[in-house]
């Protein structure tokens, strides 16, 4: 054990000074300060760690009950939509949402005909699915069939879909949302925005941050995703249209989602290395041992990762190999863009100590 404190302590009655070591054992009696008198006495002890099985406890799965409807293939990027339940490949739900939008004044299950309300992605039955493609590569699809099925696929965050009845005699209120069992509507449900107005049946993302709402526009060229986590954020979209927040409607601030080398961090996010203070403050130690400050590393790191000098493939994120110091990305303190800047730090930190 090494004392990193400015004062003298005592290890079983040896005194320790300040930066000097010395070997503990269990049972090893600490006290913070050079008397007896006056400190708190701890007691080190070394616990057996946790019995853990290593068995993994197989399950049986019939394949057909992992099957989309839509093209009766195993799924492939598996969403789910509610209040139903029933799970579908991405591109291929996504492909029937576009249609039925075209067509019909609701979105229905493809299985049960149901009106759907919501569909989000299921992280649980995708793996589910990766480990049957394990097991069985007959069910592999073809890659360009895969990569096919990823370019109809629209699900990255939480969607909810409105639906409502075609050819309204009277002027929208939101007294409609109530009427009609939901409570998805936006500033632009009510009024006309920059030229756009949501429609009866416009699917609608849920901000992550503040929970407010806002219309998908895939082609408007505004961001509304983190490009690290698929999690939709209003912040962008509605600062790029001039919109402010109100009770009713809630807006994140403009800061919330922004270009990863536009985001200014002072400090360790509270969310990095997993919410682990004892890390935190190891990573905080290291840059001050090098005499150099967070904003500084980080601007280095940032040069790296453009650099490719960095391998994205240990990055425990959506799109590592297409994200750039341009790229939008969530508000540090919030976490998201945590793993992007601040694990490479430490490991980096760690290897100069």
């Amino acid at each position: 054990m090494e004392n990193k404190s400015q004062n003298t302590i005592l290890v079983d009655g040896v005194k320790v000074h300040s930066d000097d070591t010395i070997v503990i054992k269990d049972g090893s009696q600490i006290i913070p300060g050079p008397d007896r008198e006056g400190f708190v006495s701890y007691k080190f002890h070394i616990m057996s760690g946790p019995d853990i099985c290593q068995r993994q406890l197989k399950i049986c799965v019939d394949v057909n009950h992992a099957k989309c409807s839509i093209c009766l293939n195993l799924w492939h990027d598996v969403v789910t939509v509610a209040p139903c339940l029933h799970n579908f490949c991405n591109g291929c739900f996504s492909e029937w949402l576009r249609r039925s939008k075209e067509r019909h004044s609701a979105v229905l299950c493809p299985q049960c005909r149901a009106v759907v309300h919501f569909a989000g992605k299921n992280h649980f039955l995708r793996t589910i699915a990766e480990d049957m493609l394990r097991a069985d590569s007959s069910l592999q699809r073809s890659h360009d069939e895969v990569a096919l099925l990823d370019t109809y696929a629209l699900v990255r965050s939480n969607l909810v879909i409105g639906s409502g009845k075609k050819n309204r005699k009277r002027a929208y209120t939101p007294l409609d949302d109530q009427s009609d069992g939901t409570y998805h509507q936006c500033q632009q449900c009510v009024t006309e925005v920059a030229g756009f107005r949501c429609k009866y049946d416009t699917v609608h993302l849920q901000c992550q941050a503040c929970g407010g709402m806002m219309p998908s526009r895939t082609g408007f060229g505004i961001p509304q995703y983190c490009s690290g986590c698929d999690r939709s954020f209003c912040g962008a979209y509605w600062h790029a249209l001039g919109v402010t927040g109100n009770g009713s409607y809630p807006v994140c601030s403009q800061d919330t989602l922004r270009p990863i080398s536009d985001h200014s961090i002072s400090r360790i996010p509270l969310l990095a290395h997993e919410k682990n203070l004892h890390e935190q403050n190891i990573t905080d130690s290291c840059i001050r041992q090098m005499g150099r400050t967070l904003p500084d590393v980080i601007s280095e790191w940032i040069a790296k990762f453009e650099n490719r000098e960095i391998d994205r493939r240990r990055m425990m994120l959506n799109h590592a190999e297409m994200i750039t110091a341009r790229t939008f990305g969530l508000l540090p303190q919030v976490g998201v863009i945590s793993p992007v800047l601040v694990s490479p730090l430490y490991t980096q930190t760690l290897g100069s100590a």
